[in-house]
């Protein structure tokens, strides 16, 4: 082979190695290509079911998709009417969730847009799942008929199975959320009208109401729409908080705790008794009564809501402690002074009955109408066991010793001022109330003599122990000073009085006829025994003989030092109470005493001056002597009087049946 040729050849081989080393390098460029390109690939392989299902209607055939359109159509409509709703909703947050939207005046406007929003939430509720049903029917028929890709039919078939029975909220929380502001103002309004009620002053005028009727038509306007939307619970909770709260320090201002510790001593019970009858009036009548009223006017015609709330703030009020004290006045020891006690509480619940019923006639105070029964029960049954027992204890007391001073005897006293009372204007209309429902519970009848008649009975059978304690003195003199002063007694005491119009002017001038008897026997037989011994018997007679009768008037002087002595010695201790009775006392007995002492003296009182030993004999001037006897019969403090009476072991059985006491009881 020439150099030619294999120059040629040479030539040939350098080309085919370029052109394989191009070769080689160009494949390991396509496979660098290659693989940067599969990622692309296999997300197109994944869009490519999609993109097919998309142009799958396209590739339908033209009558199918023809009579698809009328379905689809009808489908939609509904679906866009709830979208369109969908929107309002949307449109109502502004307004609603403003920060001072239920706040300012125009809450009714708020309450309005309020309103548009529950319309909406009600058209949500009944339209949106009948729209998903017409699209999940459509779903099923473009699924019949393979007009759509499978999976995306399955998976707008889970949406729409959603959308027929939505769980949650359709509003995105906004009804909630003014729902929750409505509740706010609600519980501000009620804040801000919670100043307490103070008590007026007697004679007082009415206070104005306390909360605005303003502020009172907001609050019924705000209570109607939460209780629309289930929220009548908490409104009730929040009522009761706040207007509880209101009552409470209104109680608080009034100071009591008399009420937690009543004294079981029905005479101490008297100023705490009388607190409690203005402060239970002032509590039913005025702070309750405005809180009735307040109730009814908020929860309007949510009367169940409303009588629950106010039974609520009623025992809030502490009602039930103002009857529990009246209980404790019914369960005090038994005493004379009690049956007045239970007169008065019977008095201010029986004035106030009308006001418990119309306060406490609900289901919901059944507590407060039992205990007020249970209560009124006790209080006549006690008060009519006293009073019928006050003659028994009368003539109990008639075997007592009377007083050792000759005084008027406690019992007297009590009796006369304690009858005086029962038939005062305070007492006798009361008693007679309560004498006649208890009779009526027994199916019997009673008049207002028959009252008369039983005190008059006290008082015949209080007289008929006179006797029988004036024979009960050792001393023949104090029977006299014993009956003087208790005839005086019930004279002075029974004139111009009730009890004294009942007995009769003759009956009381018997006992003043009775005085003036009295009082001369005890003069007569008292310091009537004294005169005569200062007699001038044998001073005559022995004239001439100055010794003899020196002798005579010194023995005569020392007998009636002695027996003035031991007189005014033993009336020291006795006692006429009365003022004008005893200056007249003590003016008779000076009038029976000192004339003739001191005419004794001046006769025959030169005699012992003689001797220069006048007071052995003459041992009181006569202005001594006087101021003594002036001053005798002064009364000493004494205890009030009472009477205790043992507890009766009989029992009257009585019912009574509803709030409405009896017919009876409001004559």
């Amino acid at each position: 082979m020439d150099q030619e040729e294999e120059d040629r050849v040479a030539a040939s081989l350098a080309a085919a190695r370029r052109t394989l080393r191009a070769g080689v390098e160009k494949s390991r460029a396509l496979g660098h290509a290659l693989a940067r390109a599969g990622p692309r690939l296999e997300e197109i392989q994944v869009a490519l079911p999609a993109l097919e299902a998309a142009v799958r209607p396209i590739r339908a055939p033209r009558g199918e998709l023809a009579a698809a359109g009328p379905h689809i159509d009808r489908a939609v409509g509904p679906a866009a009417a709830v979208l369109k709703v969908f929107d309002a909703v949307h449109g109502l947050e502004p307004p609603l969730l403003a920060p001072s939207g239920a706040r300012g005046e125009d809450l009714p406007g708020y309450l309005a847009v309020l309103a548009q929003l529950e319309e909406a939430r009600r058209f949500l509720a009944g339209n949106c799942g009948l729209a998903a049903q017409w699209l999940a029917d459509i779903v099923e028929y473009l699924g019949d008929r393979d007009l759509a890709d499978p999976r995306f039919l399955a998976d707008l078939g889970v949406t729409l199975d959603g959308l027929k029975a939505p769980e949650g909220d359709l509003d995105g929380g906004l009804l909630a959320a003014a729902l929750d502001i409505l509740e706010a103002e609600f519980r501000r309004l009620l804040a801000d009208h919670s100043a307490p009620l103070a008590m007026p002053k007697p004679g007082a005028a009415a206070a104005p109401a306390r909360v605005p009727a303003a502020a009172v038509h907001k609050l019924s306007l705000i209570l109607d729409r939460l209780v629309a939307n289930g929220r009548q619970d908490r409104c009730v909770v929040a009522y009761i908080d706040a207007r509880g709260s209101v009552v409470s320090a209104s109680l608080g201002a009034l100071g009591l705790d008399y009420l937690r510790d009543p004294a079981q001593d029905a005479q101490a019970l008297g100023p705490a008794l009388e607190m409690w009858g203005r402060h239970l009036e002032f509590v039913v009548r005025r702070l309750l009564e405005s809180e009735r009223q307040l109730c009814a006017k908020v929860f309007g015609q949510h009367k169940d809501a409303a009588s629950a709330c106010f039974a609520e703030v009623a025992a809030q009020a502490g009602v039930l402690d103002f009857l529990r004290f009246g209980r404790a006045v019914a369960d005090a020891k038994k005493d004379p002074i009690k049956l007045q006690r239970l007169l008065e509480v019977f008095d201010s619940l029986n004035r106030l009955r009308l006001d418990f019923n119309r306060l406490f006639g609900g289901k919901a105070c059944a507590e407060i109408q039992s205990q007020t029964r249970d209560l009124v029960k006790l209080l006549i049954d006690g008060a009519v066991e006293i009073f019928e027992e006050l003659i028994v204890q009368v003539e109990l007391q008639r075997h007592m010793p009377p007083p050792s001073d000759g005084g008027v005897p406690r019992l007297v006293t009590f009796v006369v001022e304690y009858c005086n009372r029962l038939l005062g204007d305070q007492y006798r209309p009361v008693l007679g109330q309560v004498l006649t429902i208890h009779r009526s519970w027994r199916k019997e009848v009673f008049d207002d003599r028959m009252l008369v008649d039983a005190v008059l009975n006290i008082v015949k059978a209080l007289e008929a122990n006179f006797d029988v304690w004036s024979k009960a003195y050792d001393n023949a003199m104090l029977p006299y000073l014993f009956m003087m002063n208790t005839h005086w007694h019930f004279f002075r005491h029974l004139k111009a009085t009730k009890l004294g119009e009942i007995l009769g002017d003759v009956w009381l001038r018997d006992h003043e006829q009775y005085k003036e008897y009295y009082l001369s026997m005890f003069i007569r037989e008292s310091w009537g025994a004294l005169s005569p011994l200062l007699n001038r018997e044998g001073l005559i007679l022995f004239s001439k003989g100055r010794a003899t009768a020196r002798d005579l008037v010194k023995q005569r002087l020392k007998t009636f030092n002695s027996s003035f002595d031991e007189m005014y010695c033993r009336q020291s201790s006795w006692v006429i109470p009365d003022k004008d009775l005893r200056e007249k006392t003590c003016n008779l007995v000076v009038q029976t005493i000192i004339p003739a002492y001191r005419s004794y003296l001046q006769n025959y009182g030169p005699l012992v001056e003689q001797e220069g030993n006048t007071g052995r004999y003459v041992r009181f001037t006569v202005d001594g002597m006087e101021k003594m006897l002036s001053a005798l019969y002064m009364p000493r403090p004494r205890r009030a009087a009472s009477i205790q009476i043992r507890h009766s072991s009989s029992k009257i059985n009585s019912a009574m049946t509803g709030l409405h006491w009896s017919a009876s009881a409001v004559k």
